[in-house]
């Protein structure tokens, strides 16, 4: 079963670092763009950033430029999104997503083009 699981989420203070993970299950990353999401309470999910395959490509949504970096190690079937210079009083679920594009390059952050979904992960920025 093909699965991805988030984990790193938790308790960060305005200003301050966070670093997500996004692991494979049961497939290996070589062939996937990950898609990074978010979505507050009451809200819709909002695409945020993307990794090519390869991690030759990264796009970011205008929110979040300058402050959050893609990586990926397709050797550990992981993908990392490095949070900085959090924003205060915001709280929402991380999600990551998969879609199978081959080597190309070129990834996505718009919802409807992804095959596989984590469950989320907690990020809460507050004093």
């Amino acid at each position: 079963q093909l699965q991805l699981v988030e984990s790193g989420g938790g308790l960060v203070q305005p200003g301050g670092s966070l670093r997500l993970s996004c692991a494979a299950a049961g497939f290996t990353l070589d062939d996937y763009a990950i898609g990074w999401f978010r979505q507050a309470p009451g809200k819709e999910r909002e695409g945020v950033s993307c990794i090519s395959s390869s991690g030759g490509i990264t796009n970011y949504a205008d929110s979040v430029k300058g402050r959050f970096t893609l990586s990926r190690d397709n050797a550990k079937r992981t993908v990392y999104l490095q949070m900085n210079s959090q924003k205060p009083e915001a709280t929402d679920v991380y999600y990551c997503a998969a879609v199978r594009t081959g080597l190309r390059f070129l990834c996505s952050y718009a919802a409807d083009d992804m095959d596989y979904w984590g469950k989320g992960t907690l990020v809460t920025v507050s004093s």
